[in-house]
């Protein structure tokens, strides 16, 4: 696959995590993880996107990764697995794994230098919630995977304004962002590979904008 082969394309919309680290997630800081090693849901919806003249609007993905160290120092990578959207059309799924795997450039291009091993790739049914007020978000695959947060406050935390990072160093969606720190109400994995159960752990919400090639 060249380039020159590779239409133009968009995608922008939602990512959160939920993971390992306790509250805030030193990896967003290109820090080493709490413990030493991180591994947690990465989850995307596509509020609006095209891979040339095929439309990304409305699907979702699902991340489930692994390391051992600090990934943004270059001495380790992730291995990661991906669940896609079941109600992508054979065009559609083309395009996600193309865009997620980094072979049609952009951001997922960069990302895609730290993954190590791929645990597996398959479709699913995703449901993928946000808050307008960014109060929650949550994403589920009914019997594998269960990620759900809510904003993060506390005693000096204005009503209704939210606790965030602007341009942290580890951002996982690019350059640029603004995290919004969450505590992790459920984290619960048993797919490809991994398997973990847990709560009150870190959680972020970042909006993403990408394009390529």
């Amino acid at each position: 696959m060249t380039t020159n082969s590779i239409p133009s394309w968009k995608a922008s919309g939602d990512w959160f995590d939920v993971c390992k680290c306790s509250i805030p997630c030193p990896c967003e800081f290109a820090q080493e993880p709490t413990y030493g090693d991180c591994e947690g849901v990465l989850a995307y919806h596509i509020n609006s996107g095209n891979y040339g003249k095929i439309s990304l609007d409305g699907l979702n993905a699902i991340g489930l990764g692994s390391f051992e160290g600090n990934i943004w120092a270059g001495a380790t990578k992730i291995n990661l697995g991906f669940f896609f959207d079941e109600r992508a059309d054979k065009e559609q799924r083309e395009a996600l794994q193309m865009i997620f795997s980094g072979k049609a450039g952009g951001f997922m291009a960069e990302l895609a230098k730290l993954i190590g091993e791929v645990k597996g790739i398959d479709f699913a049914p995703i449901k993928f919630e946000i808050s307008d007020d960014l109060s929650y978000w949550s994403a589920e695959i009914p019997g594998k995977v269960l990620a759900r947060a809510e904003a993060l406050g506390g005693p000096m935390t204005p009503v209704g304004k939210r606790v965030q990072t602007i341009n942290p160093p580890g951002s996982e969606v690019g350059p640029g962002a603004v995290a919004t720190w969450g505590t992790a109400l459920k984290d619960e994995v048993d797919a490809m590979g991994f398997k973990w159960k847990r709560e009150g752990k870190s959680s972020k919400h970042i909006p993403f904008s990408w394009e390529g090639p």
